[in-house]
């Protein structure tokens, strides 16, 4: 693999999706980059697309991010009189994960719940949202939410188009076909390995794994064709694509883990910039309403997800401090390269270690 050296990547334009029935997408705002947000002059009826790669959400037992994506379109809906419509694509049936940022651009889509991380080939300090072993808990990611790095995030990602409205994390753990990988020694050399985020991946390559690069949703048929042999990928993705049925062991983070991702519900500034303030105050308030629920519902599908496997019969472990503590010396080379690769990189790295995050 070759690591990210430049923030200049050439943005590669998605395909204008036409559904009927659909107003047309707002893509790239026309004052790109400055920082500010406008309003349209008056409040007229719009129709707006939200992607996510999940399974639909089907009630009790759903994929918090997909039960939040419907619930956000419900409530904007209600909160406006029916003026903000909001449509969820859920499955990745209107963008593949990984195209999703591209098809906000484009404006084949107005918005998704999205890895942030996935758009880490245009905007390199995104990494920053997957790193291993920084954030270490629930706790400190909403430390990060609520502090200065949340405010670089916010401000970087209003810069690259997006209106970021709830903060969603979550936790990931570890799924092999054989023992359970607690620490580095325990990867079995040559095992090929899944796990978003390309430093996590460097990581794991540092200690003997093979990387497949690939979308969580593609993680079944992987294993179940021998193409993967273990993934990390975030708790909930580990119910929702039912792997519990393909692995034999499971590192639960709900005690540690080396894996936290960044996903949050965004709109794109083109999309946002259409609705009038009384709109815009309408979603933010929406938006604010439900990130509370964001943040425990996460935490929650911890336990939720290790019952599941365990009630499945797999092998399920929890990673103590000491094995914890062995990835991180592997961590903190992926932090260092963070540093020197991405222009900005260092001053982002300080932003994300206040509060000692990362010096455990």
């Amino acid at each position: 693999m070759v690591r990210p050296t430049t923030v200049g990547a050439v943005l590669t334009s998605a395909a204008l999706v036409v559904l009927a029935g659909c107003a047309p997408g707002y893509g790239r705002s026309a004052d790109s980059g400055d920082g500010t947000i406008v309003a349209a002059s008056s409040c007229t009826s719009h129709s707006l697309r939200l992607s996510h790669q999940w399974p639909a959400a089907r009630g009790d037992g759903s994929d918090f991010r997909s039960q939040l994506a419907e619930d956000f379109a419900e409530e904007v809906s209600e909160a406006t009189d029916g003026e903000v419509n909001i449509k969820v694509f859920a499955n990745a049936t209107l963008s593949k994960p990984n195209d999703q940022y591209d098809a906000m651009l484009a404006g084949s889509i107005d918005g998704a719940v999205m890895p942030l991380d996935y758009a880490s080939g245009h905007v390199p300090e995104w990494s920053i949202s997957l790193m291993p072993g920084l954030v270490r808990s629930h706790k400190e990611a909403r430390e990060w939410d609520e502090g200065p790095m949340g405010e670089a995030l916010d401000r970087s990602m209003l810069d690259h188009e997006l209106v970021r409205l709830v903060h969603v994390w979550n936790a990931g753990g570890i799924g092999s076909k054989s023992e359970p990988m607690l620490t580095p020694d325990d990867v079995p050399p040559g095992a090929t390995m899944r796990a978003a985020g390309n430093y996590v991946e460097y990581m794991l390559q540092d200690a003997g794994a093979g990387i497949t690069s690939l979308p969580s949703s593609e993680i079944y048929s992987a294993m179940q064709t021998g193409v993967l042999d273990a993934a990390v990928t975030s708790a909930s993705s580990f119910a929702s694509y039912r792997l519990e049925e393909l692995v034999t062991s499971y590192v639960s983070p709900t005690k540690n883990t080396f894996w936290f991702m960044y996903e949050p519900l965004a709109l794109t500034k083109g999309a946002f910039e259409q609705l009038c303030t009384e709109q815009q105050e309408a979603v933010r308030q929406v938006a604010a309403d439900l990130q509370e629920r964001a943040y425990s519902d996460s935490a929650a599908d911890d336990a939720r997800v290790e019952k599941i496997f365990q009630d499945a019969g797999v092998d399920v472990v929890q990673m103590d401090d000491a094995a914890f503590n062995e990835w991180l010396p592997l961590a903190r080379k992926q932090w260092e390269a963070f540093r020197e690769d991405v222009p900005g990189g260092a001053e982002l790295m300080d932003l994300a270690q206040e509060n000692g995050h990362g010096q455990q």
